[in-house]
């Protein structure tokens, strides 16, 4: 099964963001936010961590992980096992993402829109917006026709500067902004970054050149991927994905039906949504 998921973030990443924060702003409190990186820790399809995994992924020592985890615990965000020295999340901490996915009109109009046009043209549709470096996956939709087995479940997260979504974002963002981001992605990304920012800049081109952007059978030969940003007044910047398989998701379809029709669902969307 092709996999468009990031790998955890590098504990340097999770250390300096930490930093970065309470460097910009006198209201972070520490504890709190060292608790907020606990749980932000679990991934998708990840049931348990023990504090070993959870220190690493947070930069934090494992003594104050165990402290904040057992404070989760108590209450009743973190599930644990004392058994297996391993906890997991607990309905209380997905009621936090829950809760900001239903009082979001712009994601209950877009739903709508997002099957439809997944089942006309048999593909994977998603709605994501950026969480730091990354973007996170707010609603997905297939069709039951679709021949691409893909798990983009709401949750999944993808690098934002090696993924359409990331480079569709980028492009609406403002420059400073923009720039900023990317510098903190060349930090992170090491020896990978001279690809990754040919590409993002490709991307990026294109999106300022025809509205969207797409990569086909790059990453993965069953792949094709296209992707347009999705702003409304009033609601973060928010991106639109199509992903299909590579035999349907070909240049000459994508230019003249999936790419036309992508930007027609992001128009009809707005005009639906009230600004908040």
């Amino acid at each position: 099964m092709p996999s468009l998921a990031r790998e955890p973030a590098s504990p340097e990443t999770a250390a300096s963001r930490r930093k970065r924060a309470a460097a910009g702003s006198p209201a972070v409190v520490e504890p709190f936010a060292r608790a907020l990186a606990v749980l932000a820790a679990f991934l998708p399809g990840e049931r348990w961590l023990g504090t070993r995994e959870l220190a690493q992924r947070c930069s934090l020592p494992a003594s104050t992980v165990t402290r904040m985890a057992q404070t989760l615990v108590a209450l009743g965000y973190l599930f644990h096992d004392p058994s297996a020295r391993k906890y997991r999340l607990a309905p209380s901490a997905l009621t936090l993402g829950y809760g900001a996915m239903v009082n979001s009109d712009l994601q209950r109009v877009a739903y709508a829109s997002m099957q439809g046009f997944a089942d006309r043209h048999k593909v994977h549709v998603n709605l994501s917006s950026r969480d730091r470096l990354d973007m996170i996956v707010l609603e997905s939709c297939r069709s039951a026709q679709s021949t691409l087995a893909l798990d983009l479940h709401a949750g999944v997260r993808l690098g934002i500067a090696s993924s359409p979504m990331g480079w569709a974002l980028l492009a609406a963002l403002p420059e400073l902004e923009r720039y900023y981001l990317l510098e903190n992605v060349e930090r992170r990304a090491l020896r990978h970054w001279p690809q990754m920012r040919r590409r993002t800049s490709e991307g990026l081109a294109q999106v300022h050149r025809v509205g969207y952007c797409s990569s086909l059978g790059e990453w993965d030969s069953e792949i094709g991927i296209v992707a347009a940003p999705l702003l409304v007044e009033g609601h973060a910047p928010m991106v639109l994905a199509c992903v299909g398989a590579s035999q349907q998701m070909t240049r000459a379809r994508v230019e003249r039906e999936i790419g036309p029709q992508l930007l027609a669902m992001v128009a009809g969307i707005q005009q639906q949504v009230v600004p908040q």
